[in-house]
C-alpha cells in the first residue's frame, strides 16, 4: 500500500510539475510578445525610424514562437533529466535481470534530488532482493535434488533426441562404465561392449525387466523409459532399478501363499476322506452294508474335488504358448454362451479374429464364471467385442457388489480369491493367457455397482 501511495504521490508531482512548466512556457511567452509588440521594440523601431507594418503583430506571433522554442527545450531537458537518468538505470538492472544476473542495484538518493522518485527506486530494490532470494532458494533446491540424483540407488540415463547422454548418476555410471563419466558419449558406444540382455533392453522401446552378471551373480534390473522435451528438444529418461531383492522377496511370499493355500485346500479334502474311511469301517464292522456304498461315493466325491483342484494348478503352470488363427466371432461366441448364460451387448465384428480359440475360450468362461458367482442377477451379465484402434476387446460385466480398491489391485495377483473357497487362479490363468497373446487385462467398478473386466490384444 506504502508503494502504491508514493506511486501516487510522484504522479501528482508530475502533473504539478507539468502544470508550471506550462505556465512558465505561457508567461514566457506573453513576455516575450509583449516584448515584441507594446515595448520596448516598436519604441525602438519608431527611434530608428522605421514604422512597423499593418501585418506586424502576426510578424511578432511567429518570432514569439521562434524565440519561445529553445526556451521550453531547456526546461523540459532541465525538467526530464533526472527522469532520464533513472530509466537509463533501470535499464541497466533490467538487463541484468535478464542476463540473470540479480547483483545489479540501483544506490544513492534520488537523481537530481527527486524525492518523489524514492519511492520507485526503493521498489526496485526490493525486486532485486526478492529475485536474489529466489535465486538463493532455486540455487539450494537444485543442489538438494541434485544430491538425491546422484546418491539414489536408481540409475537414471538422460539422453537427446541423438541418443547422446545429457546426464547419469553414479549409480547409472557404475553400471554402464564403472564409475566413469558418461556425459557426452552416445548410447551406442557405450553399449558396444555391454551385455546382450542389457543391450537389448536399451534398444528396445517398452519397460521390462532384464538380467545383467554382476561380480559373478546374476541380477535382474527393471527399466522404465520416459520421452519428453527439455527446453524444446525431445529427450528420453531411462531408469534401472535393481530387483533382484524384491523379485526374490516376492517369489517366496508367492511359494509361501501357494503352499498356504494347496495345505487348505489338502485339509478340507483328506480331512472328511478320513472321516469317511473311519465311517465305512465301522459301518462294516456292523454289518450295516447297505450304508457302505454312500461313504465311498462321498469319498469319491472328494478325491475328485481334490483333482480337479490340482488340475487348475496344473494347467496354470504348464499353459503352452498360443497358437493363432483366424477364428469367426458367431460360433465362438455361441460357444461361450453354451458354459454361462450374458446378454451380448453391440453388434459383432464382421471381420473375423486371430487368437488362440482354446485358451481365450478358457479365459472368458473364467471371467463369466466370476461374473455369475459375484452375487448380482445372472440376467444383467453382459458380453461386448468391439475393435477399438488395432485391438480386439471382449469385455464381460456384471452387477455385483463390485471390489474395494486394495481388491482391484491385488485380483490379478496368483492364488488370490476374494471368495471363501475360490483358489485364485481363475483370474491370474486369464491373465497369463491374454499376455501371451501379447495383450493386457483390466478391470473396474462400474457406475450403478457391479465390475467390468476388459482383455484387449493386437489385431494382427
Amino acid at each position: 500500500m506504502g508503494g502504491l501511495t508514493g506511486h501516487a504521490h510522484w504522479r501528482r508531482s508530475l502533473r504539478l510539475r507539468l502544470a508550471l512548466f506550462l505556465v512558465a512556457g505561457a508567461a514566457m511567452g506573453l513576455l516575450i510578445h509583449a516584448w515584441l509588440t507594446v515595448w520596448p521594440m516598436p519604441a525602438l523601431l519608431h527611434a530608428l525610424g522605421y514604422e512597423p507594418p499593418a501585418h506586424w503583430s502576426w510578424a511578432a506571433l511567429g518570432l514569439t514562437f521562434l524565440l519561445l522554442l529553445p526556451i521550453a527545450w531547456a526546461l523540459a531537458s532541465a525538467l526530464l533529466a533526472p527522469l532520464m537518468r533513472l530509466l537509463r538505470a533501470l535499464e541497466s538492472t533490467v538487463l541484468s535481470y535478464r542476463d540473470g544476473e540479480f547483483g545489479s542495484a540501483i544506490v544513492g538518493d534520488a537523481p537530481g534530488g527527486l524525492s518523489e522518485l524514492s519511492s520507485l527506486m526503493r521498489l526496485h530494490s526490493e525486486l532485486g532482493q526478492a529475485l536474489r532470494e529466489q535465486r538463493r532458494h532455486l540455487a539450494q533446491r537444485e543442489l538438494l535434488l541434485d544430491t538425491v540424483v546422484q546418491n539414489t540407488p536408481v540409475a537414471l540415463v538422460l539422453t537427446d533426441a541423438q541418443e547422446r547422454i545429457a546426464y547419469a548418476n553414479i549409480a547409472a555410471r557404475q553400471l554402464l562404465d564403472q564409475g566413469r563419466s558418461l556425459a557426452g558419449r552416445t548410447l551406442m558406444e557405450l553399449l558396444d561392449d555391454a551385455p546382450d540382455d542389457l543391450r537389448q533392453a536399451f534398444a528396445g522401446a517398452q519397460d521390462g525387466l532384464f538380467s545383467v552378471t554382476q561380480d559373478g551373480q546374476e541380477e535382474r534390473y527393471h527399466l522404465s523409459m520416459r520421452d519428453f522435451r527439455l527446453q524444446g528438444q525431445p529427450h528420453r529418461l531411462r531408469l534401472l532399478r535393481r530387483m533382484t531383492r524384491e523379485l526374490s522377496r516376492q517369489e517366496v511370499a508367492s511359494w509361501k501363499r501357494v503352499i498356504r493355500v494347496i495345505s487348505h485346500e489338502l485339509n478340507n479334502s483328506l480331512a472328511p476322506i478320513s472321516s469317511l474311511a473311519h465311517s465305512g469301517a465301522e459301518l462294516a464292522r456292523r454289518g450295516q452294508h447297505e450304508r457302505v456304498p454312500g461313504v465311498f461315493a462321498s469319498i469319491g466325491d472328494r478325491a475328485r474335488h481334490l483333482h480337479d483342484f490340482l488340475s487348475g494348478y496344473a494347467r496354470f503352470a504348464k499353459l503352452p504358448a498360443p497358437v493363432l488363427t483366424s477364428v469367426e466371432w458367431l460360433p465362438f461366441i455361441d460357444t461361450l454362451g453354451a458354459h454361462f448364460r450374458f446378454r451380448l451387448e453391440g453388434e459383432l465384428p464382421a471381420s473375423p479374429g486371430r487368437f488362440d480359440a482354446a485358451q481365450l475360450e478358457q479365459a472368458l468362461i473364467n471371467l463369466l464364471k466370476n461374473a455369475h458367482e459375484s452375487g448380482g442377477a445372472a440376467d444383467e451379465v453382459t458380453l461386448s467385442v468391439s475393435a477399438p484402434r488395432e485391438d480386439w476387446r471382449i469385455a464381460i460385466a456384471d452387477r455385483g457388489p463390485g471390489m474395494t480398491e486394495t481388491q482391484l489391485s491385488q485380483a490379478l495377483l496368483p492364488f488370490y480369491s476374494t471368495k471363501r473357497s475360490g483358489t485364485g487362479l481363475g483370474l491370474a490363468l486369464a491373465r497369463e493367457i491374454v499376455e501371451a497373446h501379447g495383450g493386457r487385462i483390466a478391470m473396474g467398478n462400474r457406475e450403478g455397482g457391479g465390475l467390468w473386466v476388459a482383455i484387449s490384444w493386437p489385431r494382427t
